[in-house]
């Protein structure tokens, strides 16, 4: 009955914004259009972007709306609308997760529900997800699904619910090697459910950093304790954490409802909320992340938008949604349609939500996900102690949130762009006077006839990104309210933001990490390359074809596959790496503990990257080498070494110096392998200039001017490289 009455009010508003339009067409809708138009935005795939593709079908049946659609990449997504929206263009609804509120609330790409939400559909929805959607008071979007972490546990292993959690960890009958639990616990994501249970938070109301109280140091006891009594694995990720419960290696996991698509038919298992913690005397309790469908101020002022929105969270839509779309929908009464409240995964996550904390949705929330997770690594890997690592991690906190630099008066940027204007524009006038020049440029012109596509797209692509990193450098808040503060980003940075010059983070440290990972890196390339270009080289080497290709697929295989092949490779407890030193009698390194460790893990991975490219050089150099200078040196009696060091390599060299020049600026930003291989560890000590522009930039409260201030200076160190790279090519006595 409540769905029928439901569907009726739904279209009978329908019909009356169908009939107004008919009366007067809204300019929207575009001449010769029949049908009114609204666009909507997602980022859904596989299940649930079927199960929204047959709601729209629906609602564009019933109510004789045409729904534009456009799935963009997660990773983009949130990039297109910030660029899109705070235009006017971009759509009129759009899908997204709750956290985003605070930014897009901030730069007007989000505008309230209104009567997409009114005040008598709040008994529709659970409570825990409206306030997520709600800020001061005022709803911004509908609530549509919600996401949360679970306990997987393996019927075989565990065969009755677990209460506490307590118990899961006493379990006496678990096959040797098995872990009572095991979740990403070096993740604060996944350590939130602890946090909670002891009391704690990550930010408080005001937008503080809340994860420094003895709550949390207490939370990250336990969860040490966890780790020292080998209760759950070291160095988890994500698809650790999958093989071992899918293997039987161990009893429960915690996960999301995303896990439930990679497992399968692998293993049997169940699914329960997060149990109680007994040493916290409450349950776990994760973050809940609302899937809203939140509409733009240009949707917003549109009637027909607003109807589609509510449209999107009402029952039909829901039902529909997790039949088909498994997702744990927001709207209540879709749980009595029989064949949702049989779904017993669907039930379990619907129980797990309903003890959720609602991620904080505050500005402060993207700044505090860094230092909390540094914190819980250090204080895992037996670094420090928590109380210590959290004081830490609440410096680091506010020192990426610390107020913003003053305005400064643009006077002086204008004033010296005005005086490099008229001192290229005199110096054109000039040239252009003398006779020669006019010479030469008439002459010229059908070779710049030619080299004008080139240059255009030199400049479209090179030349105007580069200026526009470098105006930005020049700004700090947000892209729609930009604060001019001239030199204070370079300032900053060149000050080390008022620490040690040295200190860890600073941009003099991690410009000597970047320097040495650089020449370490070359010295590997160029030796190990021309070792290998010499020996394909020999004559009476048979099967150097097949050699040669071999050798080239480490650099065929994209990086970021093989960094993370490399960095399991590295793990302490399941690598490869450590297995074979295990054999020779040594003990399992964790090596992303140290700065010396990690720093070779990360070169390791990239010389196996890298030498090919170096080999592909040195092969062709070695082909040009004329065999009159190598038989003439024969006869001369010189031995190998003597042949290689004063007749090959500095007739290879012309083409090996570019080739290094090439090489040097390429490991010299070599984001894939730091990233992805040690992720910075331990404590941020492995990360070069590119990946701590890029923490500025997405995980330190999204300061770009700030992040742009260390491209230009990572640009104008490289600069500074290749100007010196080719110095050292000219020949002796000529200056370029």
């Amino acid at each position: 009955m409540h769905v029928a009455a439901e569907s009726i009010a739904l279209l009978s508003v329908l019909g009356v914004l169908l009939v107004a339009q008919d009366a007067g067409a809204s300019p929207s809708n575009g001449p010769g259009l029949d049908r009114p138009r609204v666009s909507l935005w997602h980022a859904y795939r596989g299940d649930e972007e079927r199960a929204l593709d047959e709601v729209l079908h629906e609602y564009t049946r019933v109510s004789g709306t045409e729904v534009e659609v456009l799935a963009l990449p997660f990773e983009a997504y949130g990039a297109k609308l910030a660029a899109a929206v705070p235009r006017g263009h971009g759509p009129d609804v759009f899908i997204e997760a709750h956290e985003r509120l605070g930014p897009y609330v901030r730069d007007a790409i989000v505008a309230p529900a209104g009567d997409a939400f009114p005040v008598h559909d709040l008994e529709r929805y659970d409570a825990t997800s409206v306030d997520a959607i709600s800020q001061g008071g005022v709803r911004y979007g509908i609530p549509l699904a919600s996401k949360c972490l679970a306990l997987y546990v393996n019927d075989r292993l565990v065969p009755g619910e677990i209460a506490d959690l307590e118990e899961l960890l006493a379990l006496p009958a678990l096959p040797p090697g098995t872990y009572p639990l095991a979740y990403e616990a070096t993740s604060a994501f996944f350590h939130a459910p602890f946090l909670h249970a002891f009391g704690g938070a990550m930010v408080d109301e005001r937008g503080k950093f809340a994860f420094a109280g003895s709550a949390s140091a207490r939370a990250l006891a336990f969860v040490k304790h966890l780790a020292l009594e080998h209760l759950i694995p070291e160095e988890p990720s994500g698809t650790l954490v999958i093989d071992l419960f899918a293997s039987g290696r161990a009893a429960a996991v915690v996960s999301g409802p995303w896990l439930a698509g990679e497992l399968g038919s692998k293993v049997h298992y169940r699914v329960q909320p997060l149990p109680r913690l007994a040493a916290a005397g409450q349950p776990l309790r994760p973050f809940l992340t609302v899937e809203t469908a939140m509409l733009s101020p240009k949707g917003a002022a549109r009637p027909e938008a607003r109807a589609f929105a509510r449209w999107l969270g009402s029952t039909a839509s829901a039902v529909v949604r997790a039949e088909i779309g498994h997702q744990v929908v927001s709207t209540l009464a879709a749980w009595q349609v029989p064949a949702v409240k049989g779904d017993a995964l669907l039930v379990a996550f619907h129980r797990a939500a309903a003890i959720a904390v609602p991620t904080p949705s505050s500005l402060a929330m993207r700044a505090a996900w860094e230092p909390a997770n540094r914190a819980i690594r250090k204080v895992l890997r037996g670094d420090t102690e928590p109380e210590a690592a959290l004081r830490e991690a609440e410096e680091r906190f506010n020192d990426a949130t610390r107020a913003l630099p003053p305005r400064a008066s643009p006077l002086g940027a204008v004033l010296v762009m005005g005086v490099l204007f008229a001192a290229a524009t005199v110096y054109l006038l000039r040239r252009t006077r003398a006779p020669r020049f006019r010479r030469e440029l008439g002459a010229s012109l059908p070779a710049y006839a030619y080299a004008t596509p080139a240059t255009l797209a030199i400049a479209l692509l090179v030349i105007v990104p580069l200026a526009a990193g470098a105006a930005t450098s020049l700004f700090v808040g947000t892209r729609e309210e930009p604060r001019y503060v001239g030199l204070a980003n370079y300032v900053a940075i060149l000050t080390a933001r008022g620490g040690g010059l040295l200190a860890q983070g600073s941009f003099y440290r991690t410009l000597l990490v970047t320097m040495l990972w650089m020449t370490v890196n070359i010295v590997f390339h160029v030796v190990i390359g021309v070792t290998l270009g010499l020996l394909l080289s020999r004559p009476a080497l048979r099967m150097k074809g097949l050699y040669r290709v071999l050798l080239i697929v480490p650099w065929a295989v994209p990086s970021y596959v093989t960094a993370l092949a490399w960095k399991g490779m590295f793990h302490k407890q399941f690598g490869s790496i450590n297995a074979v030193l295990g054999v020779f009698g040594f003990e399992p390194l964790a090596w992303f503990a140290r700065f010396s460790t990690a720093f070779a893990a990360n070169v390791a991975t990239n010389v196996w990257l890298g030498f090919p490219f170096m080999m592909v050089v040195a092969i062709a150099a070695l082909t040009g080498v004329p065999k009159e200078v190598m038989e003439a040196a024969d006869l001369d009696g010189a031995s190998r070494w003597k042949r290689l060091r004063f007749v090959i390599l500095p007739m290879i060299a012309p083409t090996l110096i570019p080739a290094i020049a090439l090489g040097a600026a390429w490991t010299f930003n070599m984001f894939n392998v730091v990233f992805l291989v040690s992720g910075g560890e331990p404590d941020g000590s492995t990360d070069i200039l590119v990946s701590e522009a890029y923490r500025w930039a997405f995980t330190r409260d999204a300061q770009y001017g700030y992040a742009a201030a260390y491209a230009v200076l990572i640009f104008v160190v490289l600069s500074l490289m290749s100007r010196f790279l080719t110095r050292l090519r000219a020949p002796e006595g000529q200056t370029s």
